[in-house]
C-alpha cells in the first residue's frame, strides 16, 4: 500500500475531492429477510428512525434487528459527499461516507436510550478510522441524529460511556456526532447479509464495558 492509499483510509476527503456519483439511487426491491418488514418509507408516524456508524455494517445491522422493538433495519452509506455512492467507492476513502445502519423503532417498545447502550457496548469507539482489523475511514464510530432530543441524548451518553472507558484504561471516545444526512441504501446484497450468510464475516465486537444509560434491552 503506497502513501495516498494510507492517506485515504485515514483521512477525509473534502468535498471537492471526492467522487463525482450518480443521479440514481441503488434499487430496494425486497422487504426486510429477517423482520419481514419494508427496508425504505414512508414509515408510520408512531415510529423513530436513528442512524448509526460502528465498523463493518454487516454485523452491525444483525445486532439492531434482535433488538425487541426495532421495526426494521437497512445498511447504507451516510455522512459523506458522493451522492448514490457505490461499495467500491466508498472503500476507497474518496467519498467521506460511513457504513452505517438505520434503525427504525417503535418508542414505545424500546427507548433511543436503549439503542445508544447497545451502539456503545457492541463496539469499540476509541479506534479513529477503524473497527478491529477493519481500516478504512468507513469504519469510523459514528451517531447521526434526527432531533435536537436525540442528539442531546447522544451527547449525554458519549459523556457517560467516556469516563468508564477512561476508568477501564481504555483512551477516549473518537464517535463523531452530528445531525444525520441523506442516507444512500447499500447494494442489496448487502442488506442482512448475516442472515443471508449465516457464517459470513462479522467484526463487531466491543470493549466489555457496560453503559450506564437505557432499561438494559439487549440485542
Amino acid at each position: 500500500m503506497d502513501i495516498m492509499d494510507i492517506r485515504r483510509k485515514h483521512a477525509l476527503p473534502s468535498a471537492e475531492e471526492a467522487l463525482p456519483g450518480r443521479e440514481f439511487a441503488m434499487p430496494v426491491t425486497h422487504n426486510h429477510t429477517v423482520l419481514g418488514t419494508p427496508l425504505m418509507g414512508p414509515f408510520s408516524e408512531h415510529l423513530e428512525t436513528a442512524q448509526f456508524g460502528l465498523g463493518c455494517f454487516w454485523g452491525a445491522e444483525r445486532v439492531f434487528w434482535k433488538v425487541p422493538g426495532v421495526y426494521t433495519t437497512a445498511v447504507g452509506y451516510a455522512a459523506g459527499y458522493t451522492p448514490n455512492p457505490t461499495y467500491q467507492e466508498v472503500c476507497t476513502g474518496q467519498t467521506g461516507h460511513n457504513e452505517v445502519v438505520l434503525v427504525v423503532f417503535n418508542p414505545t417498545l424500546v427507548s433511543y436510550a436503549d439503542l445508544l447502550r447497545v451502539f456503545w457496548e457492541s463496539h469499540d469507539p476509541t479506534q479513529g478510522m477503524r473497527q478491529g482489523n477493519d481500516w478504512g475511514t468507513q469504519y469510523r464510530s459514528g451517531i447521526y441524529t434526527y432531533s435536537d432530543a436525540q442528539a442531546e441524548a447522544a451527547q449525554v451518553s458519549r459523556d457517560e460511556y467516556d469516563h468508564r472507558l477512561k476508568a477501564a484504561g481504555y483512551s477516549g471516545i473518537t464517535t463523531e456526532i452530528q445531525a444525520a444526512s441523506e442516507f444512500y441504501y447499500a447494494e442489496e446484497y448487502h442488506q442482512q447479509y448475516l442472515d443471508k450468510n449465516p457464517a459470513g464475516y462479522c467484526g463487531i465486537g466491543g470493549t466489555g464495558v457496560a453503559c450506564g444509560i437505557g432499561t438494559g434491552v439487549t440485542a
